[in-house]
C-alpha cells in the first residue's frame, strides 16, 4: 500500500498519533465532554454527531484524501484527534487540520510535538512540497499557534464556508513549503526543548 494511503503511528515524548479507530469513540467523547461546549471555530464531535463524523472520515480516507489520527497524551490517554486532509498526492500537498484537543492538553508541548511529527511525516516520508494549515479568522489562539510553528500566511478566503450555525466563515490559510521545512523543524525542536 502507498504511504499516501496508510495511516502511520507516530510516536514522540509528549504524544502518540495512531490511526483513528471506531473503538476510540467513547474515549473521544469523554475527552471532549467538558470545556468544548461553546467552541465555534471547529467541529467537535458529540454523541449526536460522532457516528456521522466517523462515516465522513472513513469515506475521505477510502478516497485517498485523508489520514485521520487519534491523539494520545504521554500517559496513553486519548487527548484529541487530528488528520491529514485535502490530500493531493499528484501535487505532493496536503493540509493538517480537523484538530481538536481536550482542554487538559491545550497549550502544552503535546500540540507542538504533534505538529512536529505530522510535518516530519509529510515532508520526509511523503515528500510533500507544500503543507497547509487553515483556521477560522476569529480563532486568534489557533492563528497564533500556527504562526508560532513558522507557517507563512497565504491569505484569507472570505465567505469560504458555512458554519454548522449557518453563518459564513472566513478561513485563514497558511503554508509551509519543502524548502522552508528545515528552518521550521529547527524552530519546533527549539520549542520542544522548553517542554523537556
Amino acid at each position: 500500500m502507498s504511504v499516501w494511503r496508510d495511516t502511520p503511528t507516530l510516536i514522540g515524548r509528549h504524544v502518540t498519533l495512531r490511526p483513528l479507530d471506531r473503538a476510540d469513540r467513547a474515549a473521544i467523547l469523554a475527552a471532549f465532554a467538558h470545556g468544548l461546549e461553546h467552541v465555534f471555530a471547529t467541529i467537535v464531535p458529540d454523541e449526536a454527531s460522532i457516528d456521522g463524523w466517523y462515516d465522513r472520515l472513513e469515506q475521505e480516507q477510502a478516497a485517498g484524501r485523508a489520514l485521520p489520527f487519534t491523539v494520545l497524551d504521554a500517559d496513553g490517554q486519548v487527548a484529541g484527534v487530528t488528520r491529514f486532509m485535502r490530500m493531493a498526492e499528484p501535487h505532493r500537498r496536503l493540509e493538517i487540520g480537523g484538530t481538536v484537543y481536550a482542554p487538559r492538553v491545550q497549550r502544552t508541548g503535546l500540540n507542538t510535538e504533534a505538529k512536529r511529527l505530522l510535518l516530519s511525516h509529510a515532508f520526509d516520508t511523503l515528500g510533500c512540497q507544500c503543507v497547509q494549515l487553515r483556521t477560522n479568522w476569529f480563532n486568534r489562539a489557533s492563528r497564533t499557534a500556527i504562526e508560532r510553528l513558522g507557517a507563512r500566511l497565504d491569505g484569507v478566503l472570505r465567505g469560504h464556508m458555512i458554519t454548522p450555525g449557518g453563518a459564513p466563515r472566513d478561513t485563514v490559510v497558511y503554508s509551509i513549503l519543502a524548502h522552508e521545512w528545515p528552518g521550521v523543524r529547527q524552530n519546533l525542536d527549539h520549542q520542544l526543548e522548553k517542554h523537556a
